[in-house]
């Protein structure tokens, strides 16, 4: 998989993109635009991410993958398709390791910036306030434990990036036993992905497994 965006017969290599809570589609064009550039096909996919649990926005979003892909082929099947990239901002990174866990999706390397893999203190906090409003709360917190409980599937590798100054989802809380590098951006929860540096470790990771030249 070394060298741009290409894997094996020259086919390029796909990503899935699913940004975080109460953002848009909208939110990851910089990341989608930055590996773009460097020769992959990306599937930037929206999803409603205040209105449901995580099971239902897994599922919805494995159907709006499936799609995308279908309508990038022109609707033809016969050649199985090759496993897939990922990359995830906040609820988005919980939402891949769902649906590798739980959906069956084949992955290759997943990227997850600022990811709540330990669930985050903050979600604690606001859940008895805005569960009603912000319906995967629960899915993200301490208390309910879910991101913790997602099994790691074999043979994809992960790379963690966190934001050195990020209030939301502290350092900690985005740890991840065997995961297959880690790094740290000086910046905050919102915005890593406007950033160069975050940019720039994602598609080497994608290319390499790795965040280190």
């Amino acid at each position: 998989m070394d060298g741009g965006g290409r894997g094996p017969g020259d086919r390029p290599q796909e990503v899935v993109l699913l940004h975080g809570l109460g953002r848009t589609w909208r939110s990851m064009r910089p990341v989608a635009r930055a590996l773009d550039r460097a020769g992959f096909v990306t599937y930037n996919i929206g999803y409603p991410s205040l209105r449901h649990r995580l099971p239902v926005l897994a599922a919805l979003v494995e159907e709006r993958i499936a799609r995308a892909r279908s309508e990038r082929r022109g609707g033809e099947s016969g050649e199985a398709p090759a496993p897939l990239h990922f990359v995830g901002h906040s609820l988005g990174c919980i939402l891949i390791r769902y649906l590798l866990a739980h959906r069956g999706l084949r992955a290759g390397r997943v990227v997850l910036l600022t990811p709540p893999n330990q669930g985050a203190r903050a979600a604690d906090f606001f859940q008895p306030y805005f569960s009603w409003l912000l319906r995967p709360l629960p899915d993200l917190s301490v208390g309910g434990g879910v991101p913790a409980s997602l099994a790691l599937p074999k043979g994809v590798e992960i790379g963690l990036i966190a934001g050195g100054s990020d209030r939301t989802v502290k350092r900690h809380e985005t740890r991840l036993d065997g995961a297959a590098d880690a790094a740290v951006v000086p910046c905050g929860h919102s915005f890593i992905m406007m950033r160069r540096d975050a940019q720039d470790l994602t598609v080497r990771f994608l290319r390499t497994g790795r965040f280190t030249p």
